[in-house]
């Protein structure tokens, strides 16, 4: 059983930051990346940035420069570092992994349940 369990969202204003964090615990292997996905209200889920097993990161365009995926390899968490935020960006923050479990073979993608970020006046 693996859980992906998320952190730091909240309300601010344009201009402002926040840190997001997920935590992956369970039956854990090994990861082969974490990434953030975001849906508005109406909206389909979107990518938004994925840092890989070797640490290479790729991230949406209209998040560029502007946020940043980390991750502590130890504990299983990534963060999203997110600055500058525009009232765009607001959305249910979601975490995914992909990873391999201890108890079955084979790779499984797995979500969280989100954390709420909006960006208002």
């Amino acid at each position: 059983q693996v859980q992906l369990v998320e952190s730091g969202g909240g309300s601010v204003q344009p201009g402002e930051s926040l840190k997001l964090s997920c935590v992956a615990s369970g039956d854990i292997r090994s990861i082969v990346n974490m990434a953030w996905y975001r849906q508005s209200r109406g909206k389909q889920r979107d990518f938004v940035a994925l840092i890989s097993a070797d640490g290479s990161t790729t991230y949406f365009h209209s998040v560029e420069g502007r946020f940043t995926i980390s991750r502590d390899i130890a504990t299983n968490t990534v963060y999203l570092q997110m600055d500058s935020l525009k009232p765009e960006d607001t959305a249910v923050y979601v975490c995914n992994s992909v990873l391999s479990e201890l108890s079955r073979s084979g790779d499984a993608s797995y979500w969280g349940q989100g954390t709420q970020v909006t960006v208002s006046s």
